[in-house]
């Protein structure tokens, strides 16, 4: 009997291990089941995103259409002298300013003037001898009336007098041609415009045949320039064209400095088939001369002005493998929460996106933060330019 009362109690013993063993496991399932539940609220609630909201604007927007061009002189001369002689003075500083008909050089006149004394006194000889031919015709008149002379002198005698009065009116030609050879030996500049360098010095023989001329003038007052665009454009600059004058932008190279506003003068008569444009140019006052011939600019062509057109800032548009899309904000219950929106955008210009589909006016957009937004997800909205917007 003595041996019976041991077994019981290490059976005892066991048992109650067995049950507090179980009931810890059992009290740290279900502290771990309250915790995974806790965690998966937490995360469901997670904060609004903060972003940076506009709102879409409705107002006139112009559309142009952009090409690289060049720019040209107006007008640009080679002066040439027209008669051989020596360049006896130049009259000219280069790079200055000129007016049409201002002296530019003066070749050595005697030898033409001499030409000219020598028609003048030409012509004062058979004058004489042409007076004298005309009273001897009107005695051959009288006395063909009395019948002393015969009608064959009579005739005679006309015809020396027609002779001679032919001569004096090419002696008078030739007194205009020397007048015009003389004229010559002074040159003038053929236009208002700016001299270059001179190409020849005074004292050299200069001759009309020559291929270099004294100097080139420049007309920058008003100035071209001629610029390309595709060949798909020609419709409709030519129904722009059809409604009245169209403008055009010169921009320099950085592409927002305007250089001048000039309008669109020339469509060129054919499209260039080995590049699929068509050349066009446009003339501009440039009275401030910030346009230079040989300059590099862009042309941009105002096509129209769209009324109403709606836009956001440009950094409201975002691209996809969809293409381009928006953030848009909408109410949700007491909470703001963000859409994707498929846009269609017609221009980029001056940080502005010009819509065509895919929004309306006053929509509120998300401008700034969209790198943490997905759909659907919850936003706090602060305005562009606040203080701590999108932090």
């Amino acid at each position: 009997m003595a041996n019976i009362q041991p077994k019981k109690t290490r059976w005892g013993l066991w048992l109650t291990c067995l049950v507090l063993v179980g009931g810890g496991v059992w009290g740290w399932r279900q502290h771990a089941g309250a915790a995974t539940k806790a965690a998966l609220a937490g995360k469901t609630a997670l904060p609004p995103v903060p972003v940076v909201a506009g709102h879409v604007a409705q107002k006139d927007v112009p559309i142009y259409l952009d090409g690289l061009g060049t720019v040209q002189a107006f007008n640009a001369v080679t002066v040439h002298v027209r008669v051989d002689g020596e360049l006896k003075k130049v009259a000219f500083t280069e790079g200055q300013d000129v007016k049409a008909g201002d002296v530019l050089a003066q070749i050595d006149p005697d030898p033409f003037r001499a030409q000219l004394e020598q028609a003048e006194a030409k012509k004062a000889q058979d004058e004489a001898q042409l007076a004298n031919a005309r009273l001897d015709l009107q005695r051959d008149a009288e006395q063909i009336a009395a019948k002393i002379v015969s009608q064959q002198v009579y005739d005679t005698q006309k015809a020396l007098v027609d002779q001679l009065a032919a001569q004096v009116k090419a002696d008078q030609a030739a007194i205009d041609s020397a007048k015009v050879q003389l004229n010559y030996t002074t040159v003038v500049s053929p236009l208002d415009g700016r001299l270059g360098v001179r190409l020849v010095d005074q004292g050299n023989i200069v001759h009309a045949t020559d291929a270099n001329g004294l100097v080139v003038v420049t007309q920058l007052k008003p100035i071209s320039v001629v610029f390309t665009l595709p060949e798909q454009s020609l419709p409709s600059i030519q129904k722009a064209r059809a409604a009245g004058d169209i403008a055009v932008l010169a921009v320099d190279r950085d592409n927002r400095t305007i250089l001048g506003t000039g309008q669109l003068a020339v469509i060129d008569n054919q499209i260039d088939v080995t590049t699929g444009t068509i050349r066009l140019k446009a003339t501009f006052p440039n009275e401030d001369l910030r346009l230079w011939p040989g300059q590099f600019v862009n042309a941009r062509l105002l096509l129209t002005t769209r009324k109403g057109g709606l836009v956001v800032p440009a950094a409201v548009v975002q691209r996809g493998p969809d293409g381009p899309y928006a953030f848009v904000i909408k109410a949700d219950k007491d909470d703001k929460v963000v859409a994707i929106q498929p846009v269609k955008v017609a221009q980029i210009e001056n940080g502005e996106a010009l819509i065509d589909e895919g929004l309306h006016a006053d929509d509120e957009v998300v401008v700034d933060g969209q790198y943490r937004l997905q759909p659907g997800s919850k936003v706090k909205t602060a305005q562009a330019g606040k203080p701590g917007a999108a932090k």
